[in-house]
């Protein structure tokens, strides 16, 4: 990454690092708040793996239809204003969620859906500006962005599991998510660095359309969707899986859960240093061969105790891979908006397909033995990983970015 000539003061730039901060971090506690609530609605609507898997379905359906447009409305708004627009989008959808899932199948669907409208175009919009960021700090710090974002989870997962074991109704707890949701990544987003529309060089609208034309980026897209669908894996039926198949009660399925986030929080917080010492294809090889490890104790590990060993390993494994594929896609910020959102949208595919593919193999083989087709994903993702390499440009512009930064 090339560093930017820019007149911004320090001050601004740690305002806007901050900012970042803030937007990855109640993004995961929004998501990780529904998904700690899962196993109640299931309950209440009485559903089945299958069905579970189609009604989780509709959230990633709402991503999958405004990631494509991401590039275009950030061009069009900027990262600031498309953030904060975004994310009271989720929120309404977090509230209609809360306070349909009671009356039937069909608001929790409509809630899911604009939820993922809503967390699709956040979620391209602020790594944008995370790149943005980091070309202005003139060093690494995507990762923990994305450790924010897994903070933010772990908060989310650690209070949905101590409300359901209080009794803490899901349409209260949620409703209050939905409320700190939009009233705090508004504020939030007014201290970016980009808080107007900037001008191209060219035709940003056509930015997406040629992205879609770069073998890199596809392949950076493949990498990105093999580990969207492991962490999604977790993320969605981890807590349902260890009900199931260990019969552990809804408190410990939380728990489970949460020590799953809290590893992949660590992995993203620590993994920068790894990084820089053995390069990004290296680094995640390493830890993909360790999320294999933490899916063979989940599944056949005989106990919860060992299942919950292994979401320790299973977390650790699959932290770099969403984070590290923004980053490759970032690689060039003048291209990042149309890159991210192709990288993000062929991802995101992951979480249309695995919610279904799980819900119906575990009406075959029961719920965790089902989460095994995740593997295969994983040696996917190991395949094509090559990819993340940065290109010989980008890779003498570090070496510039660390000798300068080294200055400092």
């Amino acid at each position: 990454m090339t560093p930017k000539a820019s007149t911004t003061t320090a001050p601004v730039v740690r305002q806007a690092t901050l900012a970042v901060y803030t937007v990855f971090i109640v993004s995961g506690f929004s998501f990780a708040s529904w998904a700690s609530r899962i196993p109640q609605v299931r309950d209440a609507l009485s559903l089945s793996p299958r069905g579970l898997g189609l009604v989780l379905l509709a959230a990633a359906v709402g991503s999958i239809v405004s990631m494509p447009l991401a590039g275009v409305v950030i061009a069009r708004l900027g990262t600031a204003r498309t953030v904060a627009v975004m994310s009271v989008v989720a929120a309404v959808g977090i509230a209609i969620s809360a306070v349909g899932y009671r009356v039937g199948v069909m608001p929790v669907v409509a809630g899911l859906f604009l939820v993922g409208v809503g967390l699709g175009t956040w979620d391209v919009a602020m790594n944008v500006e995370g790149a943005d960021v980091e070309q202005h700090l003139g060093r690494s710090i995507m990762p923990r962005f994305h450790a924010g974002f897994s903070v933010g989870t772990v908060a989310g997962a650690a209070i949905g599991a101590a409300l359901v074991a209080l009794g803490i109704s899901v349409r209260a707890h949620l409703i209050v998510v939905a409320g700190l949701v939009a009233l705090i990544t508004p504020l939030a987003a007014r201290s970016f660095l980009a808080a107007a529309p900037q001008p191209a060089e060219n035709d940003r609208r056509q930015a997406p359309l040629r992205a879609w034309t770069e073998p890199r980026t596809l392949l950076i897209g493949l990498f990105v969707f093999a580990a969207a669908f492991t962490e999604g894996t977790g993320n969605d039926w981890l807590g349902v899986a260890t009900i199931d198949g260990y019969g552990a009660p809804a408190a410990l399925g939380a728990l489970t859960f949460a020590i799953f986030l809290a590893a992949m929080t660590i992995g993203r917080w620590f993994g920068p240093a790894l990084i820089d010492r053995r390069g990004r294809t290296p680094t995640v090889r390493m830890l993909g061969v360790v999320a294999l490890a933490g899916l063979a104790l989940v599944v056949f590990g005989g106990s919860l105790a060992v299942a919950m060993v292994g979401a320790a390993l299973w977390g650790l494994g699959v932290s770099l891979g969403f984070p590290v594929g923004m980053s490759a896609a970032a690689d060039d910020p003048r291209r990042a908006a149309g890159r991210v959102s192709v990288v993000a949208t062929i991802g995101y595919v992951a979480f249309l397909a695995g919610p279904p593919l799980i819900g119906f193999l575990g009406e075959e083989v029961g719920t965790l033995r089902a989460l095994t087709v995740t593997g295969g994903l994983v040696a996917l993702g190991l395949l094509v990983s090559g990819a993340l390499t940065p290109p010989a440009t980008a890779a003498e512009a570090d070496v510039t970015v660390a000798s300068r930064a080294a200055e400092i």
